[in-house]
């Protein structure tokens, strides 16, 4: 971490005053340099920042008790929600905090339920929210289900709730921050424009938002006129600088130029036509409430170690990879309570994942073991799973501690009573609830 303090020392000095006055004997830093670092590297730096920022909160807060200042603020940022009214418990507890206390460590307590959060409970407050908030009710996204990938949401210009749209930015912050990984789909456009807020969409970002509708417009972009009077552009297509656009509420319209209903669309001006209908859909459309967003966001996220990432290493180290290699995940797993990695239990375990799991079982047992069923940056053995010896066989099942990633299996003398089992575990669970 020696080149993280000496980059972080220059960048500190690097303000108007001296950005061109810095000398060639400058301490070099791999840090001022982030294309030839990758991107295990860099979240390895933004932890290591994170963890210090919150060490230092922690220290400020027991200094100030030694001085008997017992207003000196906590070492932590707490959040106490009732179930039952997550998501405008979660915006009343956040809009009371400053921008300092959201970078402390989380804590969050349910209302009337026992137990210490030591991170699955955290994990937890993390995904119920993204499933309220996302939901349809809440009529804050538009859910993109045309392209062959996961269905993406993109944000609701219309939508009076701003507030949220801060509340999700400020959920993006505070998971970096505690190292929590979000299932979240958003297109990567979302990420480009986090990490560079001056970016502009073109029809390759508008193809993840709407495929059908940016095919057409590279089809207009492809054709070509011949001789004929009928293949002229505006023959073929019929369209003007008028658009309609589906939103929750129904069609609208635009006009792209003053009186666009009025400006037929031709060979001349098609590529005008296209830049000005990505800027809309992109950019003018969804502005109010992406600024709401980006707001939350850089709330909590001012650290400068972020600048290090790139739009897709951000949107990995929010959401992780959906990309699982449990040969990895079995390379960097521990084993306590008597069990090794030669253990008849521990060997029957992992023959059962590799061989007999279908992908959705394996990833409703990571989702079982850790609170997630994707991949930080850096792979699955980076998730140091651990797995317990739980007494000696029985017909109890399995369980785990998300917090701490630990999968705690009873001693099951045959592979079939162990497949029986996990099966059981995984598929009737959900969340906190096993824990």
């Amino acid at each position: 971490m020696e080149d993280y303090k000496s980059w972080l020392n220059v960048s500190g000095a690097l303000d108007v005053r001296h950005r061109d006055s810095m000398n060639n004997n400058t301490e070099f830093s791999f840090c001022r340099f982030p294309f030839i670092l990758n991107a295990g590297i860099k979240a390895h730096v933004l932890q290591h920042e994170s963890q210090m920022t919150q060490f230092q909160s922690r220290r400020e807060h027991y200094r100030n008790l030694l001085l008997g200042n017992i207003e000196g603020g906590y070492p932590y940022f707490v959040l106490r929600i009732q179930r039952e009214n997550i998501i405008q418990d979660t915006l009343s507890e956040i809009s009371q905090h400053e921008s300092e206390d959201l970078r402390k460590e989380l804590k969050v307590q349910f209302v009337g339920e026992e137990g210490i959060d030591e991170g699955g409970v955290k994990k937890e407050w993390f995904q119920l929210v993204v499933k309220n908030i996302f939901t349809p009710d809440y009529g804050m996204f538009t859910l993109n289900t045309s392209n062959n990938s996961n269905n993406l949401f993109w944000f609701n210009g219309d939508s009076t709730d701003v507030v949220e749209f801060e509340l999700i930015g400020m959920l993006l912050g505070l998971a970096i921050y505690n190292s929590v990984i979000l299932d979240i789909h958003f297109p990567k456009f979302v990420y480009k424009k986090l990490a560079d807020p001056s970016c502009k969409g073109t029809l390759e970002d508008l193809m993840e938002i709407d495929g059908d509708l940016a095919k057409g417009l590279q089809r207009l972009l492809d054709y070509k006129e011949t001789d004929d009077e009928d293949s002229k552009t505006e023959e073929i297509f019929g369209a003007t600088f008028k658009i309609a656009y589906s939103t929750l509420f129904g069609v609208q319209y635009h006009d792209l130029i003053e009186n666009g209903g009025e400006v037929p669309v031709t060979q001349a001006n098609k590529d005008v036509y296209v830049d000005l209908y990505c800027e809309f859909l992109l950019e003018k459309y969804p502005k109010r409430v992406f600024n709401e967003f980006a707001k939350g966001f850089r709330k909590v996220c001012m650290s400068r170690s972020l600048k290090l990432f790139k739009a897709e290493e951000l949107e990995l180290l929010i959401c992780g990879s959906s990309e699982l290699d449990f040969h990895a995940l079995e390379s960097g797993t521990h084993y306590e309570g008597g069990y090794t990695k030669n253990s008849e239990c521990v060997k029957n375990f992992w023959d059962i994942v590799h061989e007999k799991f279908s992908v959705e079982q394996k990833k409703r047992l990571l989702f079982f073991s850790t609170g997630s069923d994707r991949a930080p940056i850096g792979g699955l053995q980076k998730l140091s799973l651990v797995i317990v010896r739980s007494g000696p066989d029985s017909d109890r099942l399995p369980s785990a501690h998300t917090c701490f990633n630990h999968l705690l299996i009873p001693d099951y003398t045959s592979k079939d009573k162990l497949e029986k089992c996990l099966l059981a575990a995984i598929e009737n669970s959900e969340g906190f609830g096993m824990l």
